[in-house]
């Protein structure tokens, strides 16, 4: 990380903080750094990662696609989530749908020349940019301005009911280990 995004001219100790495991795809990292003027830590996301999600931003294409292509959302949900109960599947498909839909709307704002009057929809962008994945290639695109667009695909947290992101919280450090008996 080239700079602490509190204190872009430096002085405030910014250094690297550990790394922490992602869940899928399995074995990747993620890299933190801390700024102790702020108290603050900040992940380092890989470009290839979707935000606040699991998963890369290819296989949450490959779903959102699927349920574009599908002729129905139950028709979708059998072929992607055969692993759980019917109403935790359609939570996990909406979820995913609805909020690269949101991005990839919010990209025609930000991204009016490469995207043209291009749907705010998957096998449309991948037909009018030909590449497939597309969304690793939108994330490059739209570097500059990755922190105003909404998870999955940039870094700015989803919006709560009422349109207010949620608010800023550092992690929870949890509780004290007990004290030694002795």
């Amino acid at each position: 990380m080239a700079c602490c995004p509190v204190h872009p001219r430096g002085g405030c100790g910014f250094a690297r903080h550990g790394s922490y495991p992602r869940v899928r795809p399995a074995g990747a990292r993620v890299a933190r750094w801390y700024c102790p003027t702020a108290h603050q830590t900040f992940s380092l996301l890989p470009d290839c990662l979707a935000a606040r999600l699991s998963g890369t931003l290819a296989e949450l294409e490959a779903v959102v696609l699927t349920v574009e292509r599908a002729r129905s959302l139950e028709g979708a949900l059998a072929v992607l989530r055969t692993d759980i109960e019917w109403p935790g599947a359609l939570r996990w498909v909406r979820r995913r749908v609805q909020r690269v839909h949101a991005a990839l709307s919010a990209l025609r704002g930000v991204l009016p020349e490469p995207l043209g009057g291009c749907a705010p929809r998957i096998e449309a962008l991948q037909v009018h940019l030909q590449a497939a994945p597309v969304l690793p290639l939108l994330r490059a695109l739209a570097a500059s301005v990755l922190h105003e667009l909404p998870a999955p695909f940039g870094l700015r947290p989803w919006r709560e009911r009422g349109g207010e992101p949620p608010r800023r919280r550092q992690h929870d450090a949890g509780p004290d280990p007990p004290a030694a008996v002795g």
